[in-house]
Formats: structure tokens, sequence, C-alpha cells
């Protein structure tokens, strides 16, 4: 009899910090610039990505130190995904804590890291740095809607 994966036997809470890193796709999603509307708390998305992204990996340039590099840089944990609202509808750490597993694509089912950007789900050459921008403000004109929806297929 197989066994069954550990997504689906544990909670977030329960997960190694091994298992925990290997349930983010890749995808990016978290690494854009967003903005609140103060009024409404409204989460407004753009096609900004943090300076320390690098676009062709799509993955964090100095994730070990991006804290200290990045501050504003939230730190997702299990004790944090329920209160982020703004995290992707498709990313893993949501999905499984919502009970709704994980996806066809990702890299832990499919076995390929490559399929997260086969399936559309990664942003790999669909954003602009932070770095580029004359003002930071200037990341609300690549406001970007459609990030709010549910990115590939299951």
């Amino acid at each position: 009899m197989a066994s069954r994966p550990f997504w689906e036997t544990k909670s977030l809470e329960e997960m190694t910090p091994r298992e925990w890193e290997s349930l983010c796709d890749g995808c990016g999603l978290c690494c854009l610039i967003r903005f609140e509307d103060e009024d409404t708390g409204e989460i407004i998305p753009t096609r900004v990505h943090c300076r320390l992204f690098d676009s062709e990996s799509c993955a964090c340039s100095n994730y070990a130190q991006r804290k200290r590099h990045v501050p504003d840089c939230i730190k997702l944990t299990p004790q944090n995904v329920d209160t982020l609202q703004w995290m992707p509808l498709s990313c893993a750490y949501r999905r499984v804590n919502e009970g709704r597993g994980l996806a066809d694509w990702h890299p832990l089912i499919s076995g390929d890291p490559e399929s997260v950007h086969r399936a559309g789900v990664s942003i790999r050459g669909e954003t602009v740095s932070e770095e580029s921008l004359a003002d930071p403000d200037d990341a609300i004109q690549y406001a970007a809607w459609d990030l709010l929806e549910e990115r590939g297929d299951d």
C-alpha cells in the first residue's frame, strides 16, 4: 500500500522545514509589489517584482538574507497563511491550508520544476523590476487585476 504524500497527511504546522520549503512551486507571484487601498482594504496587484527577484529563475536571488535587504518582505509561515489574503489562489501554501491539495502542474506532483512555467502559472517573463521605476509609486501603473484569479489548471 502506497503512503500518502506529506501535504495530504500533515498540517502546515506539522511540516518539517524541508517539506515546507518544497511546497513553494516557484511561480514568483508572492514576490510582486502590491498596493492596499487605505479606505477599502482592497489589494491591487502589479506586475512589478521585488529588487531581489530573479525573473529568469523565478526565484529570490538572496533568499537566505532577503529580510536584511528588503525589510518589508513578508516571511510566509504556517501561522500567517490565513491572514495573507493577497496570496495567489494558485499558491500551494494557500491551497493546502484551504484543503484543496496541490494542482497537477505543481513540481511535487509533476516531478518537474518547469511544469509551473509551462502551465502558465509563473510570472517568468511577465514583470519589471522595481529598480527600473523612477518612483516606487509608479508600480501602480503596472496594475494587474488578472493576478487575483486562479492561474493554471488543476
